[in-house]
């Protein structure tokens, strides 16, 4: 490592559901953060570790920033809003094909507070005309002082490099924080629980994802088998919710399952045995005691 190597802390906000979860994963190259059209799919502080030559950013992808409603989604803003003031530079990401609206005055705002540049990516520039980008760039540069503009499309790319290039004056000179190989500081337990869950978010109808926690009860590897055993539990709020969740004669979970297996499997590289389970914690995202248990402290 050089002595001019540089590292810093990257924090990526915005709205929900504007792309944050896929910007970072497409940063890393590989799926840590779980990605569903459903608004405030993300309810964790993830870490992605990128490394360049001469330095390593660290991505913080947060919760979507919105008027908070219940102890939950206050948990999901506050783990947002913290993030602004621990980091070396804010990422504000707004999407091209939709003009500023509440939601965004409401994030300006917040960013007004903070002392940390901010930096302006439009995501999904490929759902609108160059005349319509350049107008929009206006408008928010009236609103706030970016330290830079980077257009973008998460989902194929494009803009991304120009992306990292522009945020790198902005990393301190410091150590390597993680090993190169690393690409989260989430263990393995975290992202298999998000990814059951994201399945669930997909499926499911408006109501019932976000009355949706998944925790990892059982983690165990059996390297002379090249398997890993994993028992989840999906906890619900409502009797009604874990009827749809199971499904006709149990089809819903064993297709939940099975989807969440595939995945997985990708990502640890390894079969895995996947058992689900459904369990009614009523109105669980209101108690301060479920949401410690499963893990939103």
């Amino acid at each position: 490592m050089t002595e001019d190597f540089k590292s810093g802390f990257v924090a990526i906000v915005g709205r929900p559901n504007v792309g944050k979860s896929t910007l970072l994963n497409k940063i890393l190259g590989q799926k840590i953060a779980i990605t569903s059209n459903k608004p405030q799919t993300t309810r964790n502080r993830i870490l992605g570790i990128h490394n360049f030559e001469g330095g390593q950013a660290l991505f913080v992808d947060t919760p979507g920033i919105h008027k908070p409603k219940g102890k939950l989604n206050r948990y999901m803003v506050d783990q947002a809003v913290g993030a602004c003031n621990d980091v070396d530079l804010v990422l504000f990401l707004v999407e091209a094909n939709d003009k500023p609206g509440g939601g965004d005055e409401f994030i300006l705002k917040l960013l007004e507070k903070t002392a940390t540049p901010v930096c302006l990516v439009i995501n999904k520039i490929d759902m609108v005309e160059p005349t319509s980008l350049l107008a929009l760039i206006d408008e928010y540069s009236q609103r706030f002082d970016f330290k830079e503009v980077v257009p973008i499309c998460a989902e194929n790319g494009d803009g991304v490099p120009q992306l990292l290039d522009a945020l790198e004056p902005y990393l301190p000179v410091g150590p390597q924080y993680y090993p190169e190989d690393q690409l989260t500081d989430q263990p393995e337990r975290f992202i298999v629980a998000e990814m059951v869950r994201e399945k669930v978010m997909r499926r499911m109808s408006e109501e019932i994802p976000y009355g949706v926690a998944v925790r990892v009860e059982t983690f165990e590897e059996k390297p002379e088998k090249n398997l890993v055993v994993i028992q989840a539990t999906i906890h619900v709020e409502r009797d009604s919710h874990k009827k749809i969740i199971v499904g006709k004669a149990g089809r819903m979970i064993k297709t939940l399952g099975k989807e969440a297996r595939m995945e997985i499997e990708r990502f640890l590289g390894t079969k895995v045995f996947l058992e689900l389970f459904v369990r009614v914690d009523k109105d669980w995202s209101q108690s301060e005691r479920m949401l410690r248990e499963l893990g939103y402290e």
